[in-house]
């Protein structure tokens, strides 16, 4: 298990921890974390688990491929640090990942 902080727009924090192989959007709708619609299942087909990555983690994670590029520009307010969770694989490296949920997901 890994542990991952999904921290709500309101900034309420929630620490779970996640199985490793799962994504990081599964483990917040695995574990109830409000903010984190997935209304496509993870498919990569919405923007829907839009969060903003911690800073400090953006160096550890993959890079964005195309299809998520794409889809992030649906999302509501990206940034530099935007990613969709459907597109982050929890691995022991994800230990101690924070992620922060926008206002709304579009």
């Amino acid at each position: 298990m890994v542990k991952i902080t999904y921290i709500e727009f309101g900034g309420t924090e929630h620490v779970v921890d996640v199985e490793e192989g799962l994504t990081v959007m599964e483990g917040a709708r695995d574990n109830g974390i409000p903010g984190i619609e997935a209304d496509c299942g993870g498919a990569c087909a919405c923007s829907t688990c839009h969060v903003y990555v911690d800073p400090a983690w953006l160096e550890t994670l993959p890079e964005r491929e195309a299809m998520e590029e794409d889809m992030l520009d649906f999302a509501f307010e990206p940034k530099e640090n935007s990613r969709l969770t459907c597109q982050l694989k929890v691995t022991p490296e994800l230990e101690g990942l924070v992620v922060r949920m926008p206002e709304k997901q579009i």
